[in-house]
């Protein structure tokens, strides 16, 4: 062939010549990460029903609280109601929180005790109605028969199991195309519905509820399984409860107030913060009054990936999928993300009705949040 002249440009991209330059990498930019599954890491169990149960238990409580109003004479006053008058025993030294004077039970008449007000020498002070009241331990009397035995009952808790699932079809001529950037569509479109289907879970694990009714699920109700914010109750913190420290923007006061109340109400250690991209900002400004650079230094650095307070050393986490008002504070070694026994996500390959192949992905998980008292929240934070 002679030599004509003519330049790349000049020849025009539809000429059969030139052969099109596209490269083999596909470039995904849908976020599908999913920080908290991988943190929690794989179960050492299977859920073993559509209804997953576990045992939880307690020791007898040491804290009640007053439920009384008509006080007169602090000295005089001997005898009041309080919240559960069966967790008190007679000999029990009893004081108010936040009070010097030590009390000691001598009589209990359902929910009223009768005590000897001003104990060991301490000055009688005012009682007020729902003060905390903490038991510090009972005194038996010498050579007495044993006290009535009193134990706590263990407790089934539960929770369902969600079917994720995704059907894959592709035709037979787009099988047998050359394609750019992979192989085998088939496999490719395994892998992307995978992708989906484990954010979902995540997004389902923070944020899913059970339906109003039927949970267990039929013929036209879908069974959703219960998500960690859905099971917290003991210590969902919101800006603006009382006593919570005020404002709405996150700092290391609401964070420690958060910490040390579940400290306080369980023996859970809160080794997990989970929250969004906004909140993790003011994480990391938690440090920013302190931090300090040299003349020579060239790399800024605004990052705290771990949090140590006086209740535990955290991991912070960023997830997309935790609600943008929202702090998650979590005890890892009590939560678990179960399959159901050989529902592990996996593809099913389904018959073929004509020039296609296809089949469907499919999973079926729950979780498994075990004495909800040992996690927390911290809702209707700022988020601008």
């Amino acid at each position: 062939m002679s030599f004509t002249g003519k330049a790349t440009y000049s020849a025009g991209a539809t000429l059969p010549e030139l052969a099109e330059d596209v490269s083999d990498l596909i470039g995904i930019v849908s976020p599908y990460e999913t920080p908290l599954l991988s943190a929690l890491g794989d179960p050492l169990y299977s859920a073993m029903s559509t209804y997953h149960e576990w045992l939880e238990d307690s020791l007898l409580p040491n804290k009640d609280a007053i439920n009384d109003s008509t006080y007169t004479d602090p000295a005089a006053d001997t005898e009041f109601v309080v919240d559960n008058g069966s967790r008190f025993q007679m000999g029990d030294q009893i004081q108010v929180e936040g009070s010097e004077e030590l009390m000691l039970v001598t009589g209990i008449n359902s929910n009223t005790l009768t005590v000897v007000r001003g104990y060991a020498g301490t000055t009688p002070e005012n009682l007020a109605d729902n003060k905390v009241i903490n038991i510090l331990g009972n005194a038996a009397l010498e050579g007495a028969d044993k006290p009535d035995a009193r134990f706590t009952n263990r407790v089934r808790k539960g929770n369902y199991t969600q079917i994720f699932t995704a059907a894959v079809e592709v035709s037979g001529s787009d099988l047998a195309a050359r394609k750019l950037g992979l192989a085998d569509e088939l496999d490719y479109q395994k892998q992307e519905r995978l992708r989906e289907l484990l954010r979902d879970l995540e997004n389902s694990i923070i944020n899913g509820g059970l339906p109003a009714s039927n949970p267990e699920g039929s013929s036209s109700v879908r069974r959703t399984l219960k998500g960690i914010i859905q099971h917290v109750s003991t210590n969902a913190f919101h800006t603006g409860d009382s006593g919570f420290p005020s404002g709405t923007d996150l700092d290391e006061t609401k964070l420690n107030y958060a910490l040390r109340k579940i400290w306080e109400s369980s023996s859970g250690n809160v080794d997990l913060i989970v929250v969004n991209g906004f909140q993790k900002r003011k994480i990391n400004g938690f440090m920013s009054s302190n931090r300090s650079f040299g003349a020579v230094d060239q790399k800024y650095t605004d990052l705290v990936g771990l949090y140590e307070s006086d209740f535990g050393l955290c991991r912070v986490i960023v997830s997309r999928w935790v609600p943008q008002d929202a702090v998650l504070l979590l005890d890892s070694s009590r939560v678990a993300i179960l399959p159901l026994a050989g529902r592990s996500f996996h593809f099913k390959p389904l018959a073929s009705g004509g020039d296609y192949e296809c089949g469907q992905l499919i999973g079926e998980y729950t979780v498994e949040l075990r004495n909800e008292e040992a996690h927390g929240y911290i809702r209707d934070l700022s988020t601008s």
